[in-house]
This record gives structure tokens, sequence and C-alpha cells, in this order.
């Protein structure tokens, strides 16, 4: 085995000879999530590994500007929150708005019950074209006492947006709360119904930053709340009710995102939003969900819908481990290919080999650093808590949380994918661009950010069962750097 100190001077392909070398040092923080049980753990000694692989950063490339990171306020999640002590409340809210936490940036919410809700409602369940009976008197219990408490714990805030599943049944044909369209004429109905969930949650001391104009407009099966739209619809809805509503009510700062589903079919949803200059104006974005697959990211679809509209938003605005009821205080499996999802099971047999076993952590991480990579500049998690069976969840449709609790006997475990969203929405802020990298191996996934300050953010993901060693390039400043097998790092350099 060759040593360390001579690996890098003589792999390095760099001006500066081993003594420039040692006094040029890069000097960076290494915080460190793995199987063997590190979890964003300072890491300041490295094994020494012959390696001559190289990661190189060049901040003077830029990308995407980021949003932000974070989870979704869920009426199953404010319940739960109800029923634990005070004591693990605040841990858990702590653990996700502080600056000592994953100081959440970038969250959403949704307007009027969804399927991780503990029943359906509406803000208007009576027929009422001017929605004089309108009030969030749903959400008074639960979700908007847990908005308000984050917001006091996060020290730089958070921006906020909400999505509906459905109108109420009496604007749709079907009159059900599950599939159906929204009637035509309720179109200005409909959009007064933003404006005035605007109002209400502002008189609550909540500000809404803004909207997708629907969660999964092709349906789910016709499982829970939805509303279907095609792409036209969609946007027809915004151009000519939605904007101009928010517009006229001097709301027109408020961020309309288009889509809200999986990536396969993200290019038809841009190609109508960004048609031409009138279905641009309204729409500041797209938004997009990672359910098509357990691994495949569909770059080509992300990277379609920055060229089609390069100067709008793209957020990933769901994710979850999805068809799983939660494993309890077992690290080891969310490293482990042992998790499904919906289409290992019910994705039609051409769709099937997008839907293999797979390990949680792996997933998240994987899919993060790609969509960073391909132009995508917020990623929301689902449901920030949950309980021991995958819910409360009035559909039974059982998931994963990041945190997950025994409201019966006041427990809380912080699962690995808690500490994997803390290495991206901690160290990676608001305004932060993402910058290039190169690397000379391809198993190590990598994805760096510049914050406003001048830190760079730096995330590897090693997803094999073997350390890896890599000698870290910033501006000619080298660091010699080990990562465990399955492990993922941020490397913040101030």
């Amino acid at each position: 085995m060759k040593l360390l100190r001579f690996s890098i001077c003589y792999l390095i392909i760099t001006a500066m000879s081993c003594n420039d070398q040692k006094q040029n040092e890069l000097i960076a923080d290494v915080y460190e999530t793995s199987a063997s049980g590190n979890q964003l753990t300072l890491v300041a000694e490295f094994e020494k590994l012959d390696s001559s692989t190289v990661i190189k950063i060049n901040p003077d490339k830029k990308f995407q500007t980021i949003t932000g990171f974070g989870g979704s306020f869920t009426e199953s999640s404010a319940y739960l929150l109800n029923k634990l002590s005070k004591k693990n409340r605040d841990t858990i809210l702590q653990a996700y708005f502080s600056e000592e936490g994953a100081n959440y940036s970038l969250c959403r919410t949704h307007m009027n019950s969804c399927d991780f809700s503990l029943g359906q409602y509406s803000y208007t369940p009576s027929e009422d074209r001017e929605l004089k009976d309108f009030s969030v008197k749903e959400d008074m219990d639960d979700l908007i006492p847990m908005i308000k408490e984050a917001s006091a714990i996060s020290k730089d805030g958070f921006k906020l947006f909400s999505s509906p599943w459905t109108a109420p049944p009496w604007m749709k044909d079907n009159k059900e709360w599950v599939g159906g369209k929204l009637l035509p004429e309720y179109y200005d109905t409909w959009a007064l119904f933003f404006s005035k969930y605007v109002d209400a949650y502002k008189d609550e001391g909540i500000d809404i930053w803004g909207f997708t104009v629907e969660n999964e407009p092709l349906g789910n099966d016709n499982n829970w709340e939805s509303m279907h739209y095609t792409p036209d619809e969609m946007t027809d809805f915004v151009v000519n009710h939605l904007g101009p509503q928010l517009e006229a009510d001097g709301k027109g700062n408020l961020k309309i995102l288009g889509y809200d589903q999986n990536r396969e079919h993200l290019s038809e949803w841009v190609d109508s939003q960004f048609k031409n200059e009138k279905t641009s104006k309204y729409f500041d974005g797209t938004a997009i969900h990672w359910y098509a697959s357990t691994y495949e990211i569909f770059a080509d679809e992300l990277q379609n819908a920055h060229n089609k509209a390069p100067d709008k938003l793209l957020i990933q605005s769901e994710a979850c481990v999805d068809s799983e009821v939660p494993v309890w205080k077992d690290d080891a499996w969310y490293w482990k290919k042992e998790a499904t999802d919906w289409g290992f099971t019910w994705a039609p047999e051409k769709d099937k080999y997008l839907h293999p076993k797979y390990a949680p952590v792996n997933r998240y991480a994987r899919d993060i650093i790609g969509c960073l990579n391909n132009w995508v500049d917020g990623w929301v998690d689902w449901n920030m808590v949950l309980d021991t069976k995958g819910g409360p969840n009035w559909f039974k449709n059982w998931c994963i949380a990041p945190v997950i609790v025994n409201p019966d006997t006041d427990e809380v475990y912080f699962t690995p994918l808690y500490y994997t969203m803390v290495h991206f929405s901690k160290f990676i802020r608001p305004g932060a661009e993402v910058i290039g990298v190169d690397k000379t191996d391809n198993d190590l996934l990598v994805s760096a950010s510049k914050n406003t300050d001048g830190s760079i953010a730096i995330v590897v993901f090693n997803e094999s069962l073997d350390k890896k060693s890599f000698v870290l390039n910033v501006d000619n400043t080298l660091k010699a750097i080990t990562i465990n097998a399955q492990a993922i790092q941020t490397i913040m350099i101030n």
C-alpha cells in the first residue's frame, strides 16, 4: 500500500509540490451518517486507504439557486404531536426547525383534507359561490398550532406552500371527494377559495408563500381525495382564473407551481404551462414527486423542464417511503434493500422494473443529490411525524416518516432518514448556488453548493459496501477524506 501523502502528491494533477500541498491543506468540517452508526457525527480522523479518486469542486461553474429543503405539515403529524408530552413535542419541533437541528427552510401543507388527515373535510362544506361560510376551523386544533410553533423556533423562517387534494364535492362533476373534475362554472369560485385561504391563515399569523394548483392531477386510482386535470385544463385554470384572482386581490406575489405529480410525465405539463408568454405569465414553476421509481430520477425530464423554462422554479414537493409500516428502532433496516413501494405490487408489468426493493436511506440520498445535479431548487419530504402503524391515515395508506412516535408510550424514534435530510437542509441554505463537480469515481454521488455567506457544502454519498477514500480539491487546496461504507457525508468549507 502506498503512503497516502505519496498518493496525493503523485496522483493529483496539480502544480503544487508536496510541501506546497501540506501548507495549503484544505480546512473543512466533515459530518457523517452511516450504516455503521454515525449520526451526523463530526469526523476528524480518517483511515489511510490507497486511492487515486479525486473530487474537484468548481465554484465558478454555477447552476440553479436553492429555494430550500424541508417537510410537510399534515393533520396526521400535528395530531400526533398533540398526543405527546410537551418535552417530546418540543424535541421534535426543535429537531426540525432550530439552527442546531435540520433548520428546514421550505415546507408544504394541505388545503382541505388529504389522505394523511383523520377524515375528509373542506373549509366550505356547503354550496356557496361567494364562500361566505369559509373557515379554517378544522385546522385550529392541530395544523395551525404546529405551524406557528415551528415558525417561532425557526430563526430564519421558512417558506410555506399549500396544496389542495380536491375542491369540495359540490364543485365537482361527480360530487365526490375522490376523482372527478372541477366543473367549469366553479373555476372562479375555486380561485376565490385560494385567496380566502391566504387571508384566513394570515389572520392566524401564518404567511403563505405559494401554492401547487393540485396534488396529483392525474389521480391516485380513486383511493383518497383527488381531482383531475389535463395539462391544458390546469393551464386554463391558472391563466384565466387563479392567477387573475390572486392578482386582483393584491396577492400577485404568491408563487403558483403547476403539475405536482411524478416526473415521468413532466414534459407534457411544462409544454402546456410554458407554451408561450401568455401561458407562462402566472406559473412561477413546477412541482414534482418521486413515486414513479425507487431509483430512477428521470434526469432527462428534469433537464427538459429546466430548458423549457430556465427562469422558473422546479421543486420536489413530496416524497416518502410509501406502502410500508414503519420499522421501529432498527436503524439497520433503513440501510438494507428490503423496502417496497406501491409499484412493487401494483405497477403495470412494463413498469415493474422501476420498482425493485430498495434501501430507504439510499433512495433519499440518491434522489436529492440527483435532483440537485439536474436543476431542482427545492426538495420537500412528506409527513414529518407518523406513528408506529404508519398513520394515522383515514384510508390506511401507511407510510414512513423521518420521525416515528408511539403516542401510547410517549416515545420518539429519529430514523436514519431524519439525519439524511439534515445533511442537506442544515448546510445548504436558501440562496445557495449549486456549483460544478468533477469526480473520478462514478460510484460516489456528489453535489456541491455555495451559500450566500461564501461557505461551500459538499454532499457525498457512498452507497457501496466498501469504504472509499478520495482527495477533495477546492481551488487547488486539498484534503484527503475517507467515507465509510453505506454512508453520507456533508463537507463544510467556511
